[in-house]
């Protein structure tokens, strides 16, 4: 009995939990399909009675939402290029290739993940400046093609739990080994590299810091910018606010449900070794 019980317990406490770290999300929603008069009262109404469509098209015609999504479209497309491209080759000779301070060149690798951005900040944007590539989506992009920390870490660690029988029989077959992780070791590790794609992708899509800082014309603002600029001029219209921010949030939730297969077998496959 207490087994058959156990499961349904679990069950409950976890749908409960979903359903609170869920909330704000339904609550935004709730509130982009409301009238004015729903949203300033004293008792919450969680379901809009009657919905106000028309708030989505209202809410976008506000600010050039396609033009925006293109541009933000751009910077996370180059972001999860060069990112799963600088993270494979250090991940794979971390992983799978014996050298003279590997390991303490991987601590210090990991100790960089420690090192918050603000700190570079300065001298980052001194760099940029002077090679001129300020007000333009370079140094928003250009950065991932010289590794991330993070990644590195993820893919190493798949790495780690792909046999090495894998890689000595391609060797006695005379394959080198830019071919061994090209053929073998990449197309194992699909759930890992999916895994770094997302959350490199994700980290793009909501990035606010850097567009504001690199991107001086309005035309090169990303979705981020935009929502901050819809507050700035319309504050007071909650429900166009929470419209606006429903559409922006979408890919990522939609994102997250089609890989999310991939995305969780990626980082639990990421803990086998050490």
């Amino acid at each position: 009995m207490k087994k058959s019980i156990t499961p349904i317990l679990g069950h409950v406490v976890l749908i409960a939990l979903s359903l609170l770290f869920l909330a704000p999300v339904l609550f935004m929603i709730s509130t982009s399909l409301k009238a004015d008069n729903q949203i300033y009262t004293s008792n919450i109404q969680w379901i809009p009675n009657p919905p106000v469509w028309h708030n989505y098209p209202a809410a976008l015609a506000y600010f050039p939402f396609w033009l925006y999504l293109r541009n933000t479209l751009i910077i996370c497309v180059g972001t999860v290029i060069g990112t799963v491209f600088s993270a494979a080759l250090p991940a794979y000779g971390f992983a799978r290739l014996k050298w003279r301070g590997r390991n303490a060149m991987f601590i210090l690798m990991i100790a960089t993940i420690m090192l918050p951005s603000q700190v570079t900040l300065m001298p980052v944007f001194l760099l940029f400046r002077s090679l001129g590539w300020t007000g333009s989506f370079l140094p928003l992009i250009v950065p991932s093609f010289f590794g991330n920390a993070f990644s590195i870490f993820l893919l190493r660690q798949f790495f780690l739990g792909i046999p090495q029988e894998l890689s000595d029989a391609a060797r006695i077959d005379g394959c080198n080994e830019l071919g061994i992780l090209v053929r073998i070791i990449l197309p194992l590790a699909k759930p890992a590299l999916a895994t770094v794609a997302l959350f490199s992708f994700m980290g793009a899509w909501t990035d606010f810091q850097g567009p504001l800082i690199y991107l001086h014309d309005s035309h090169q603002y990303t979705l981020a910018i935009g929502l901050q600029s819809f507050l700035g001029r319309h504050g007071g219209e909650w429900n166009l606010l929470m419209a606006a921010s429903t559409v922006v949030t979408l890919p990522l939730i939609a994102a997250f449900f089609f890989a999310q297969r991939t995305f969780i077998q990626g980082i639990a496959m990421t803990g086998v070794k050490g």
